[in-house]
């Protein structure tokens, strides 16, 4: 008898480790909304915008990332993003209207951008760029950086609580009323 309660209490422990280690299974993913088309006031995990799509944001909360594909367009209005706001080889990527990031938003590599009027707790990337870009009016709480940029871009406005980095972009960055930490290379001027 003693032998079946024993055997009894080890099957039980094992579906209990089972049902633990599916749970955790489902949590550890959180959930990718794709975006085409609009997507408005609403609260999700991580959303992405698919190679050669359109999307717009308008007053959506993400609790991870936003991530825009290859030749993808995002235009991103009064959004909250607690991650970061990717975009490599984008077509064009626009953040305005009192957005928050908590992350970084790293633009890399891709067509024309802008970002206006953003709240920014990490850094604030362009690199590798060859459309029109544009930083104004942010509140950035690490680095603005442009590397390599060939599209023209304004930086102007800005109040960066660390670095402003501007390098081996042509034509050279345009703007000023900016503070920094400090300001280097190209950026030494835009004051």
């Amino acid at each position: 008898m003693n032998h079946l309660r024993t055997m009894k209490r080890v099957a039980l422990a094992l579906m209990f480790v089972g049902v633990s280690a599916v749970a955790t299974a489902n949590v550890a993913h959180a959930e990718e909304t794709q975006c085409r088309g609009a997507i408005g006031p609403v609260t999700l995990d991580n959303v992405f915008v698919p190679d050669g799509a359109s999307c717009t944001l308008n007053g959506t909360r993400l609790i991870g990332t936003l991530k825009v594909g290859t030749g993808a367009t995002l235009v991103a209005n009064s959004v909250r993003v607690n991650g970061n706001i990717q975009a490599e080889g984008s077509a064009s990527v626009t953040v305005q209207g009192s957005s928050r990031v908590g992350g970084s938003v790293q633009i890399k590599q891709g067509g024309s951008a802008s970002v206006r009027g953003v709240r920014i707790s990490g850094d604030l990337q362009f690199d590798e760029m060859y459309g029109t870009l544009d930083a104004s009016q942010n509140v950035i709480g690490g680095n603005l950086q442009a590397f390599k940029n060939m599209g023209g871009l304004v930086i102007a406005n800005n109040r960066v609580a660390q670095n402003l980095q501007c390098k081996e972009n042509n034509p050279p960055p345009v703007g000023g009323g900016n503070t920094a930490g400090s300001k280097e290379d190209q950026c030494e001027a835009l004051w």
